[in-house]
Formats: structure tokens, C-alpha cells, sequence
């Protein structure tokens, strides 16, 4: 197969083009700079259209690429966040479809989405079938799913991951927590009851070629681990995987003080996300409990 990736430099991205290679399907990448890109891989600015022609010599894309949102949320960087998502997915959605209907190729589009769709729901469980909700997140999410319906209405099979929190000491959100709590600093965030979905590198990056593969799997999917914990769990299995204490807690009026609506949806907001879908096709997690999960990728 071959597979054109955006986004393919981020945590999730590196590890789904090295599997792809391992498995000896042929990968492009999606690249701003052209010093960098091989003969595989094409230039391109989110903002500009794509030229449909070039997509049409890939079988499947796989879009990963926007901006980092673990940032402080000026007027600016929501602008970016939202921009550099809907404005890239729909410039690549429309020429996919221009292509698809042309050649037949490509024809499948997996496209990153989030939990944040859900918005802050309490002890709700989350299903792919449920309703959107209030928020920053909520909205951009709304937005950037609904930027790659072209592809869907012209015929390509098209699959959303709401992606929970990924964790790798690599990157993202358990790389920035390890030092704190090898300190023995860490704690839980505000009450700690708020429910935080999480899911390993390892699983996200195999979902996603599961998704490629599986020709029955299509619309929104929670990519989630079957575990959901409170972030009072998260900080206590954490700490004790570390051999650590875990007695700090940062009260949700700081956090808010610090870092505003940003901790509020990130950091604060509930989300208990059940993948549903990967598991009714038969997708088997590897990292199904957090504390196996946590051993595994630590000692």
C-alpha cells in the first residue's frame, strides 16, 4: 500500500510511518520544507489547495498534521489551533475527492480528530454516537471533522480518531509529568475526579494501521484505551509505578490563574470515552490497564 502522511514528525505520526516501513508498505510524507523531502514526499501549506493529481498516485492518507494546543490559548494561538486544522484538512479532503473521482485513488482518508469533541462530561460514558459538546475544543473538533466530509460524500472511505491522551515518555502530555514526579512532586490536578482517557503510543499507532486495513471501520472512532481513570488514579499509579510519592495537588483555582481555558479543557474537563468501534471490529489493545501500561513503557 501506499500511504501519504501529514503530521508524520509529531509523536503519533513518526511512529505509524516507522510501522508502515516495517511492514514494507511504501510512505510519503506531507512536508513545508522542500530541503527535506524525499522522492516520496510532497510540499504543501495547509492554507493552499493540493494538487488532486498527486494525490491520486496514494492508496490511503493518513492526517495528523495542526498545531500543538498544550500552549497558552491567546487570540492568536486559537486562531492558529483552529486554522491550521480545518484549513489543511478541508484544502486535503477537496483534492482527494477531486482525485478519488478521477482515478479511484485515494480510497481512504484517516484523519485525527479528538476526545475534546465531547467537551467536559462528568461521569458520562462517551461513545462515538454521542452528542458534541461546549467548548473551545468541542468547536474546533466540530469544525475540523466536518472539514473532511468532502472526502466521505465523494466516496472515500473516511475514518475520524478521536484521539484521548497518548502516552510515550517520548512526547506529549507523560513526557512533560515524568520529571515532576520522579521528584516526587506529582499530584492530582484540582479534585482529581475529572475522568482522563488515555491510550499507549503503541495502541494509537497500531489503531491507525488497523484502520487502514480495515475496510469495514469508517466514521468517528474513540481512540481510547478500554481504562478510563480519574486523573486522582492517573497520579496515584503513576507515582507508584515511579516509586514516588504523590502527595502535591494543584487546585483547579491555580491552574485556571495559570494557564485559563487551556487547563479548563485539558486539564480539568471529564471525558470517559469507551472505544466502542475499534473493539466491535475486533481491534485488540496491547496496553489495556494503565498500570501495565505504564511498567511497560518506564521500567
Amino acid at each position: 500500500m501506499k500511504v501519504l502522511i501529514s503530521g508524520a514528525t509529531g509523536l503519533i505520526g513518526s511512529e505509524v510511518s516507522a510501522r508502515l516501513l516495517q511492514q514494507g508498505h511504501e510512505v510519503g510524507h506531507l512536508v513545508r520544507n522542500a530541503a527535506r523531502a524525499t522522492a516520496n514526499d510532497l510540499v504543501w501549506w495547509p492554507s493552499r489547495p493540493l494538487s488532486p493529481a498527486v494525490l491520486s498516485r496514494y492508496d490511503a492518507i493518513v492526517h495528523l498534521a495542526g498545531r500543538p494546543v498544550a500552549t497558552l490559548w491567546t487570540s492568536k494561538a486559537r486562531r492558529e489551533i483552529l486554522d491550521s486544522r480545518v484549513q489543511g484538512t478541508a484544502n486535503l479532503a477537496a483534492a482527494a475527492a477531486e482525485a478519488f473521482h478521477s482515478t479511484g485513488t485515494p480510497h481512504t482518508l484517516i484523519s485525527a480528530s479528538a476526545i475534546g469533541y465531547y467537551g467536559s462530561r462528568g461521569d458520562e460514558e462517551l461513545f462515538e454516537t454521542s452528542t458534541s459538546g461546549m467548548g473551545f475544543l468541542a468547536d474546533v473538533c466540530r469544525q475540523w471533522e466536518a472539514a473532511a466530509q468532502p472526502a466521505a460524500l465523494s466516496g472515500i472511505r473516511l475514518v475520524q480518531m478521536r484521539t484521548s491522551i497518548v502516552l510515550s515518555p517520548a512526547g506529549g502530555a507523560l513526557k512533560q509529568m515524568l520529571p515532576i514526579f520522579r521528584l516526587g512532586l506529582g499530584g492530582r490536578l484540582g479534585s482529581g475526579h475529572q475522568w482522563w482517557s488515555w491510550v499507549s503510543l503503541a495502541d494509537a499507532a497500531r489503531a491507525y494501521l488497523f484502520a487502514l486495513e480495515n475496510s469495514q471501520l469508517q466514521g468517528p472512532i474513540n481512540l481510547a484505551a478500554p481504562d478510563s481513570v480519574t486523573n486522582a488514579e492517573f497520579t496515584r499509579t503513576l507515582a507508584r509505578v515511579l516509586r514516588r510519592p504523590a502527595f502535591f495537588a494543584v487546585p483547579a483555582i491555580a491552574l485556571r490563574a495559570m494557564a485559563g481555558d487551556m487547563a479548563e479543557e485539558m486539564l480539568l474537563s471529564s471525558q470517559c470515552v469507551v472505544p466502542r468501534q475499534l473493539i466491535e471490529h475486533g481491534f485488540r489493545f496491547e496496553d489495556e490497564e494503565l498500570e501495565a501500561a505504564l511498567r511497560k513503557m518506564l521500567l
